[in-house]
Formats: C-alpha cells, structure tokens, sequence
C-alpha cells in the first residue's frame, strides 16, 4: 500500500531535548503522514491497518479514506523531468 502525503514544510525538523516529554519519555515521529500533530506521531497510523498491498490510499481533512485510481507525475504530464 502507498498513501499521497502532501507537507508544507520545505526542509527537516530536527528533533531537540525539549520535543521529549517528560511523562511519555521517547518521541515517536510520524511515517505515515495523518497525524494531526506532525512530526509527531498521534496514533493515526491505526486507520491504514486494513489497507491493501498494491492500492494507492488518500485521506481527506476528515480521516476518510479514497482509493486513488491513477498518479500523474510532472513527468508524466508534459513529457519533461521536472
């Protein structure tokens, strides 16, 4: 399975001493690109638990969940590789 993950952000987020809590301990950051509060991970990897193998997923604001039936990449679209 793959997502569509669109970000914001142009560079890295370093993580710093004070992103650790000091009552959870360890931070967890985000792979999955739902959480809510990226980089961080919020636990919203538990919706792609049932997502299949070779399907490409995108969730709206809401959480809902889409199937994307095809991905048209720049290069794709006007022949060029940018």
């Amino acid at each position: 399975m793959t997502r569509l993950v669109e970000l914001e952000a142009n560079g890295p987020r370093k993580l710093e001493p004070s992103d650790i809590d000091d009552e959870k301990g360890d931070v967890a950051v985000c792979q999955c690109g739902l959480s809510a509060s990226f980089p961080f991970c919020d636990g919203s990897h538990r919706r792609t638990g049932d997502e299949e193998e070779a399907t490409t997923y995108v969730y709206d604001d809401d959480g809902e969940r889409s199937v994307v039936e095809r991905v048209v990449t720049r290069e794709d679209a006007d022949g060029s590789d940018e």
